[in-house]
C-alpha cells in the first residue's frame, strides 16, 4: 500500500471507490457495537462475581469491633482505610473512603471548594470573580466537564510524552486565578502516558500564586497494566509534603475497573489536616458511605499483593482486545499516513490522531456504519479539539471478535474521511 499523499488523483479515485464499496458491505451488516467508554467487559465482571458472596452471616459484618451494617465512621472502615494506603503507598489516616465512584468524591471536593473553600482558602471559590483550572489534553472529558459545571475558565496544557509541558504548567500557576490542574498521572486518559519522574517531581514543587491551589491527582489507573509487569508509582502526597505543599495534592482511585464499576469503592487522599477538614463538610452530607461494600473489597482483595494477582487475571482478558485494535491499525492504517497512535502498557484506552481534520467526519461515518465511539473532541476542554483530530479508542467492553469487527469499521470510516478531504 502506498501513502495517500503520495497518489495521483487517479489513484485516489481509484481507492474511493474500493474503501466506499467495502464501506457500503460493512453497512449493510446492521451492526451495533458500543466502544464509547472504557467499560470492563462481561468477562471481567464474572471474573469477580464470587464477591458477592464473601459476606453471607451477620457476623461476617463486623471488622475492628466496628459493625458495617450501621451508622458511622464516615472516614471509611479502618480496614479498608489501611488497603487503600497499601495501594496508594500512602497512610491510612490518609484516606477518605467513598462509595461506587471517584468522581462522586471529586466533584464534592470542587464543590466544597466553591461553597466552603478549601482549607487554605482566603474565600469560598464561588465569590472569585475568576477561576481558571488546568487541564493537560488531551485528557478525560469527566474531569474537565466537572470544571465547566461550576463555571470555570479551562486552561488547555499540551500533553507531552512525559506528562503535561511542565514550562506551560509553571508559567501559568503565576496567575492567582488559576486555581488547581488536573492530572492521571499513570497511563493517561486516553495518551496512556505515564508521568515521567522529573515532571512528577516539577509539579510536587510548583509555587502557584494561589494559596488554596488544588492538585487533582486522578490515580485511576494505577494498577492497571494488560502487558508487562506492574509498574510502581510514587507516593505524591509524600512528594509533596516533602516540597513544601503538604495541603496541594487530592489523589483518587477506585476498584471501578477491579470489581464492580457499579458497586465499586472509591479513595481520597490528602494530607491529615485535608482529610479531617473535609470530613467536616461532608458529615454535613452524609452520615456514612456503604461499610458492607467496604468491607466485601477488604474481605475479597486482601492486600495488594492479593489484588496484583487479580489485576493479572485482567490482563489475560484485556492484552488480546488492545492486540486486536493495534494490529488492525498497523495492517490497514499505518502504510497510508494518515493516523498515529500511542502502544499503550496499561489503562483503558488508545489515543489516535487522524490528519487534521479528519475525527468528526470519521466518527459520523461510524455511527452509520453501527458502531457508537468517544465523541470528537471529547478528550479537550469545552469538547472542541483544536485541529479536529484525536479519537479515543476503547477496546474494553466488546469481546474480540466484536472488537475485530468494530476496529474493521473504524479503519474503513478512517479511509474515507481521508479520501474525501485529499479528493476535495
Amino acid at each position: 500500500m502506498m501513502e495517500y499523499t503520495r497518489m495521483t488523483k487517479a489513484q485516489l479515485e481509484a481507492e474511493y471507490k474500493t474503501v466506499s464499496a467495502r464501506f457500503e458491505e460493512l453497512k449493510a451488516k446492521g451492526l451495533k457495537l458500543d466502544m464509547s467508554r472504557g467499560k470492563p467487559g462481561k468477562e471481567q465482571l464474572d471474573l469477580v462475581s464470587d464477591m458477592l458472596t464473601v459476606l453471607s452471616k451477620p457476623e461476617d459484618c463486623v471488622a475492628d469491633g466496628v459493625d458495617a451494617r450501621n451508622y458511622g465512621g464516615l472516614e471509611g472502615l479502618p480496614c479498608a482505610r489501611e488497603y487503600f494506603a497499601e495501594i496508594l503507598g500512602c497512610q491510612p489516616e490518609q484516606c477518605f473512603i467513598g462509595g461506587n465512584a471517584s468522581l462522586t468524591l471529586m466533584y464534592d471536593t470542587v464543590a466544597k471548594a466553591y461553597t466552603h473553600g478549601l482549607k487554605n482558602s482566603p474565600k469560598p471559590w464561588a465569590k472569585l470573580d475568576t477561576v481558571k483550572f488546568l487541564c493537560p489534553s488531551p485528557g478525560y472529558d469527566r474531569h474537565f466537564k466537572i470544571s465547566q459545571s461550576f463555571g470555570m475558565e479551562l486552561i488547555t496544557i499540551a500533553m507531552t510524552a512525559t506528562g503535561p509541558d511542565m514550562d506551560a504548567v509553571e508559567e501559568a500557576v503565576k496567575d492567582p486565578a488559576v486555581k488547581g490542574m488536573w492530572c492521571v498521572p499513570k497511563y493517561s486518559n486516553p495518551e496512556g502516558v505515564i508521568y515521567s519522574a522529573e515532571t512528577i517531581d516539577r509539579i510536587a514543587h510548583l509555587k502557584p500564586a494561589a494559596p488554596d491551589f488544588l492538585l487533582m491527582w486522578d490515580n485511576a489507573y494505577c494498577i492497571h497494566e494488560f502487558e508487562g509487569d506492574y509498574v510502581p508509582f510514587p507516593d505524591m502526597l509524600s512528594l509533596c509534603a516533602e516540597a513544601g505543599n503538604p495541603d496541594m495534592v487530592f489523589e483518587y482511585a477506585s476498584t471501578s475497573k477491579v470489581t464492580f464499576p457499579g458497586a465499586g469503592v472509591s479513595v481520597m487522599a490528602s494530607s491529615v489536616e485535608n482529610i479531617q477538614y473535609m470530613t467536616k463538610l461532608l458529615s454535613i452530607q452524609t452520615i456514612s458511605y456503604d461499610k458492607v461494600n467496604q468491607l466485601r473489597h477488604v474481605r475479597y482483595l486482601k492486600d495488594k499483593e492479593h489484588t496484583l494477582a487479580l489485576m493479572k487475571r485482567h490482563a489475560a482478558v484485556l492484552g488480546p482486545k488492545f492486540k486486536a485494535v493495534l494490529d488492525a491499525l498497523d495492517t490497514q492504517i499505518a502504510p497510508l499516513g494518515i493516523a498515529s497512535w500511542k502502544r499503550p502498557t496499561g489503562g483503558y484506552f488508545i489515543s489516535l490522531d487522524t490528519m487534521d481534520g479528519l475525527a468528526k467526519r470519521t466518527l459520523a461515518l461510524c455511527k452509520e456504519a453501527g458502531v457508537v465511539m468517544t465523541g470528537a473532541g471529547a478528550t479537550f476542554p469545552y469538547g472542541v479539539d483544536p485541529r479536529d483530530r484525536n479519537i479515543r479508542i476503547a477496546p474494553s467492553l466488546p469481546p474480540v471478535a466484536e472488537l475485530e469487527e468494530a476496529i474493521d469499521v473504524f479503519c474503513t470510516c478512517l479511509k474515507l474521511a481521508a479520501l474525501e478531504r485529499l479528493l476535495a
